[in-house]
């Protein structure tokens, strides 16, 4: 059915406004007299968390934990405080509370990680967290772990095994026995904002991780280059399928991203690029060249659809997908003009927007009757982040 809300994760971090992050309910039925306004604000208690990425707890997804399809419950991970926030959307789903909160300290202690990222159910039931760094801001990659059932800190997911420098995203395929994580930046150094010099220094993450989903151990690595940056990761939806997409923030690369090459070499995986999207020139911007920024990648339940959010160049891509050939561009709304930098959005806040798809052909098109204006909140202009509806979604 038709989506009637949706959650937005919001943080007032770096606009100079006193505010916590607050979790957004939004209006999506067309009927509704407050369609595409903001209809609920659930603050978090505390300052300066950062809420980036959000996730479900256990659902359909989770073949071996027997969880019910309904989508209950919202696990919030803060990627600057390492606090942890669960959310209750199952009782009110127009007014979700706080039923659950970690906090840093626990965090620390007991997994010696910090600055939480991107999380996922696993098939078992549990939840897992990827993280940036260890408590101090170093990097360091891996994972905690939440019960399913009760949201308390497990521990450490990985089996007492060499973690990656850095980490951010991953995705799994659970009949192929694999999960595959990205790499993100160091964490105490990422603060002072984007210097090109630093490609060279180790500061952003360049590996692409394969891990054994049953063992919770590392099987391969990738180096993707200096300027590549991997960070979102994609499997395609159908349970069977060995294949999936990373997206390379900085190179503008999309690699088809860990394909089984025969299958008697099971546990033999390789990445191979099959889009790049070329640097445009500009003036009166760090760079004479500015390269493309993959902010995310989704990819269509159908798995017939590619997506990526190209954030500087300010444009979203649709690419079919085929086995037989490499991704075809059917889709381009958006872009700016040739030299003109990008614009940022800290002193007026973000927007949210309706891309509306043609389905058969493919094709973008903003919806211009869609438009949520998170610059005209009451306690100031926000930066909202992530989107998650409760039926599910293409990142569910």
């Amino acid at each position: 059915p038709r989506e009637e809300v949706a959650y937005v994760t919001c943080t007032y971090r770096s606009t100079c406004i006193e505010q916590p992050d607050f979790l957004a309910t939004v209006d999506l039925n067309p009927r509704s007299p407050h369609y595409g306004q903001v209809i609920h604000r659930l603050p978090m208690p505390n300052l300066k968390d950062e809420l980036h990425c959000a996730g479900w707890a256990p659902a359909c997804g989770c073949f071996e934990s027997g969880a019910a399809a309904k989508r209950t419950k919202l696990v919030l991970p803060c990627l600057i405080s390492s606090r942890i926030y669960v959310v209750d959307v199952g009782s009110q789903c127009r007014a979700p509370r706080i039923c659950k909160m970690i906090e840093p300290v626990d965090v620390f202690w007991k997994c010696n990680k910090g600055y939480l990222a991107v999380t996922h159910p696993l098939p078992n039931g549990d939840i897992l967290i990827a993280n940036m760094g260890d408590p101090a801001g170093n990097g360091k990659g891996g994972f905690v772990v939440l019960d399913g059932e009760t949201f308390e800190l497990k521990g450490n997911w990985e089996n007492e095994c060499e973690v990656p420098p850095t980490g951010y995203d991953f995705w799994y395929q659970a009949r192929h026995n694999v999960l595959v994580s990205s790499a993100g930046v160091v964490p105490k150094v990422a603060g002072r904002g984007f210097n090109p010099d630093d490609l060279k220094k180790g500061i952003f993450g360049r590996r692409l991780n394969v891990w054994n989903l049953s063992c919770r151990s590392l099987t391969q690595c990738f180096d993707l280059g200096e300027d590549s940056l991997p960070q979102n990761v994609r499997f395609l939806h159908n349970p069977d399928a060995a294949e999936g997409y990373v997206a390379c923030v900085l190179s503008g690369a999309v690699g088809a991203q860990p394909r089984l090459c025969v299958p008697v070499q099971r546990d033999n995986w390789a990445v191979e690029e099959v889009i790049r999207v070329p640097p445009k020139d500009v003036s009166g911007w760090i760079m004479p060249k500015m390269p493309a920024f993959i902010a995310d990648l989704l990819i269509s339940p159908d798995d017939r659809f590619l997506y990526i959010s190209n954030w500087l160049h300010g444009d979203i891509r649709q690419y079919e997908l085929s086995r037989s050939c490499k991704p075809r561009l059917v889709g381009q709304p958006g872009g700016r003009c040739r030299h003109e930098p990008p614009l940022s959005p800290r002193r007026e806040g973000s927007v949210m927007l309706q891309i509306d798809v043609d389905t058969d052909k493919g094709g973008l098109c903003v919806n211009k009757n869609f438009l949520v204006d998170f610059g005209k909140e009451p306690c100031g202009p926000c930066l909202a982040h992530e989107i998650r509806f409760p039926g599910g979604d293409a990142k569910s």
